[in-house]
């Protein structure tokens, strides 16, 4: 397993039939479920529209298209990891449009082992996009409690005629006496002079 009790979803979107046998054994069920293939750019969105892939790895070129696109459409739109492999002569190319929004790159011919690496480099950037969404929302979460505390206290001022201490200690003995954290206070507060 690549993580600790994590499976990652894939999107493959290639036509090529060997390069798909070639990285089905690469994405083993016991860490990759499930893993979805599309042969085309139009079947990939409907899939993308169906449902969340933690990886998306795009074969280029496909019957409708590059597929630039779809992997910029991708990252712009979800937390999708996207790898995008592509003939040696248009990487350079493929770099300079996709590498800005941190799609891989990956050139082709490539090896089997090349692949393995890419993809994991695409679960350990997934995780460490993750650590970082459940920081961010803990942060978040920490401001607008924050905010509703405020709100709360401003309110008691208002109200109440309480200055700003008072209504600080008001709300800190309310929580404690009531065995509850200062923000369910709060809210009860905004809920009473709303």
């Amino acid at each position: 397993m690549l993580f600790k009790e994590r499976t990652y979803s894939c999107l493959v979107v290639s036509k090529n039939d060997a390069f798909n046998s070639g990285l089905v054994s690469l994405l083993p069920g016991t860490d990759f479920y499930p893993v979805i293939f599309s042969d085309s750019l139009k079947a990939a969105k409907s899939e993308l529209n169906e449902r969340h892939f933690e990886l998306v790895v795009i074969n280029s070129p496909l019957p409708d298209g590059s597929g630039e696109d779809l992997a910029v459409g991708t990252v712009n739109s979800t937390d999708s990891v996207v790898l995008f492999i592509v003939k040696e002569e248009d990487a350079e190319k493929a770099s300079d449009v996709l590498s800005p929004y941190g799609v891989f790159i990956l050139r082709k011919p490539t090896t089997k082992k090349s692949l393995e690496l890419s993809v994991r480099y695409m679960c350990a950037a997934y995780e460490r996009m993750e650590t970082l969404r459940r920081k961010n929302e803990s942060v978040t979460q920490k401001v607008e409690e924050i905010k509703e505390i405020n709100r709360a206290k401003w309110l008691l001022i208002y109200n109440l005629k309480m200055t700003e201490p008072e209504a600080h200690r008001y709300i800190e003995k309310q929580a404690m006496d009531r065995c509850v954290s200062r923000y369910e206070v709060a809210k009860s507060i905004v809920r009473t002079y709303k």
